[in-house]
């Protein structure tokens, strides 16, 4: 019996610690989380604003490659079902892809939900570059025979998005001169009234219908379908009379430039948000379950006490009756 005891007092112990462990995690989580959501918005704003830049300062024509803005699937891609509040594209395999997925574990199926969407392009045979950020997320797609041409780690804190950005558009360009393409869709999470939403958008080529349609982007509402969307209708759009202190071509390279580095900022920043946030989640059901573990252990220890206590009352008093014939 006293054996059992130490048993039971040692499991809870040990139940403790790892509650303790758990709070931790989900304490830093929840400070990242906290930081990424207030500088969200800021960069949000910053996005639309280089997107209205843009579009002003490209030519009435659009000259570029027609964006595929406009192609937005009405159906969701297999493996993906409609209850985790998907907006995304499908895309033809010449599509590259850069996929925002969890740096490190103990997130839930953070990753594994940008993966079954990107899925059926990539067993359908990618001509194109696919790039992976998260170092959890690549060892995940590496158990399903996902290997990425480039990949690259979350910064621990969201002050080293604006680098990994920068990061990143090197990779496009090297991608770009190794083996050319034109048409790149990033593919991230972002986190909304509480639940996961999956986005995938566009960020080559650059057309002036795409830009225009970021400069107009708002919180997503519901469509037709019933789905979630990423972008309302834009407003009617009007060229107003914009000074030009450079010339049209060299202006919209520029703004073309810093319009992809805060386009994926934009996206990075989201993803780090939304992970932490799913680390959090998963963390309060895993503090939930431990709570039940630990109710559990303490009642049992309990009852081995008082099963412990009143044998030995009952030695006791066997051994007393014996005594007194």
């Amino acid at each position: 019996m006293t054996e059992r005891l130490s048993d039971i007092s040692a499991r809870i112990e040990g139940v403790q610690q790892l509650g303790a462990v758990v709070n931790a995690i989900k304490g830093i989580a929840a400070a990242r989380a906290r930081t990424a959501k207030a500088q969200v918005a800021a960069v949000d704003r910053y996005s639309e604003l280089i997107s209205s830049a843009l579009a002003y300062a490209m030519p009435p024509e659009d000259t570029v490659t027609p964006s595929r803005s406009s192609r937005r699937a009405d159906t969701l891609p297999r493996g993906v079902s409609s209850a985790q509040n998907v907006a995304i594209e499908q895309s033809a395999p010449g599509t590259a892809l850069v996929l925002f997925l969890a740096e490190q574990g103990f997130a839930g199926a953070f990753s594994e939900r940008v993966l079954d969407s990107v899925m059926p392009q990539i067993t359908q045979g990618m001509t194109a570059p696919l790039m992976i950020i998260g170092t959890r997320g690549l060892v995940v797609a590496s158990t399903r025979e996902v290997i990425p041409e480039w990949s690259a780690a979350m910064p621990s804190h969201s002050l080293g998005i604006p680098t990994l950005a920068d990061d990143i558009t090197h990779a496009i360009d090297a991608a770009r001169e190794q083996q050319p393409f034109t048409h790149l869709d990033i593919v991230y999470t972002r986190w909304l009234k509480g639940r996961p939403q999956l986005i995938r958008q566009p960020l080559l080529p650059l057309s002036r219908n795409g830009v225009m349609a970021d400069a107009h982007k708002v919180s997503p509402v519901a469509t037709h379908t019933g789905e979630a969307s990423t972008y309302r209708r834009a407003t009617p759009y009007r060229r107003a009379t914009s000074l030009m202190q450079l010339p049209r071509e060299q202006l919209v390279t520029r703004l073309g430039q810093e319009h992809q580095h805060a386009r994926l900022c934009q996206a990075a920043l989201h993803a780090f948000a939304a992970e932490n946030e799913a680390r959090m989640e998963a963390m309060t059901s895993a503090a939930t379950q431990i709570e039940r573990e630990l109710e559990d252990f303490k009642a049992t220890l309990r009852q081995v006490r008082q099963e412990s206590i009143t044998a030995e009352i009952i030695e006791l008093g066997t051994g007393a009756a014996a005594g007194n014939p």
